[in-house]
């Protein structure tokens, strides 16, 4: 039985790729400044410089999780057309949804007997859950199942590196990533934490460089040692709107190995209060995190 392959906004793909692949998106509210907005998934859709200009100009952004209603809702849907279920969601390291996703997954099943919704962690952010996503999509492609899907998904899952560094350690500060001395410090001498999604899902720090081109470089340099088969994956770039340097960073991933397809997107709204203007990401896979 072929599957419906669901994630939520916070997955940063373009809808052009959304489409092409079939993929259904949860929309993720939430509230700027005081003015409430759902975002539905499609980051081409979204206004990414007035977003992060309003960061750097104080904004406040506040998150909500998707509740267990809605994500009964949307599988519903599929279960009912016929379809099982893959979804493929944010870090449970950092947020809630997903706990959420399977208690949803657990009473649909108990109703449709022999069914299967497929709860896929991808202790990541952003085009973490995006790629394995898409990944998703070419496994039902190739005729796998839901069940099957799900747990060559899950093995891929730690091969999936995601990282990333910041401009501004002040709005890692305010989600308590670093102290407010070490944000301080790391302002005045121009510390660049270099980060990633380690495999417990969590935001760990891998080193500190001085200067923003050494962190980029640092990236470049993960990149060219980790990447296993790099010319026959999907490659993907976030960017805090920084689309200048998004685009070296990706001239310099294909001078090292080309991807089959490279994708380069603003930072999702989620994920990207807390990361804040001039974060720069890349996300590939390779040896295990």
């Amino acid at each position: 039985m072929s599957y419906t392959v669901f994630t939520d906004g916070c997955s940063n793909l373009p809808g052009r790729l959304l489409k092409e692949l079939a993929i259904c998106v949860l929309p993720c509210s939430y509230v700027l400044d005081g003015e409430p907005g759902v975002y539905n998934g499609d980051i081409e859709a979204f206004d990414s410089r007035a977003y992060y200009d309003k960061l750097r100009g104080g904004a406040e952004m506040k998150t909500s999780l998707i509740n267990s209603q809605l994500f009964m809702e949307h599988f519903r849907t599929a279960l009912e057309a016929g379809k099982d279920v893959v979804y493929v969601g944010l870090s449970s390291g950092v947020s809630g949804t997903l706990q959420a996703a399977k208690i949803a997954a657990e009473e649909l099943m108990e109703e449709f007997r022999g069914r299967i919704v497929r709860v896929v962690d991808s202790l990541g952010a952003a085009l973490g859950p995006g790629l394995l996503a898409c990944r998703a999509a070419d496994l039902r492609n190739e005729g796998k199942n839901a069940e099957e899907a799900g747990e060559i998904l899950d093995e891929e899952v730690k091969h999936l590196l995601q990282i990333f560094t910041v401009d501004d350690l002040s709005f890692l500060k305010r989600t308590g990533r670093v102290s407010g001395a070490t944000a301080a410090i790391g302002t005045i001498l121009s510390i660049k934490p270099l980060l990633w999604g380690d495999s417990t899902g969590h935001i760990v720090a891998l080193s500190k460089c001085r200067g923003r081109k050494k962190s980029i470089e640092a990236i470049l340099d993960i990149y060219r040692t980790r990447a296993i088969d790099a010319q026959h994956q999907r490659v993907g770039i976030t960017h805090g709107d920084c689309p200048e340097e998004a685009q070296y960073l990706a001239d310099r991933v294909c001078e090292i190995c080309k991807p089959k397809e490279l994708i380069i997107v603003p930072h999702e709204p989620f994920t990207g209060s807390h990361v804040g203007p001039g974060m720069l990401a890349l996300f590939f896979f390779g040896q295990e995190r």
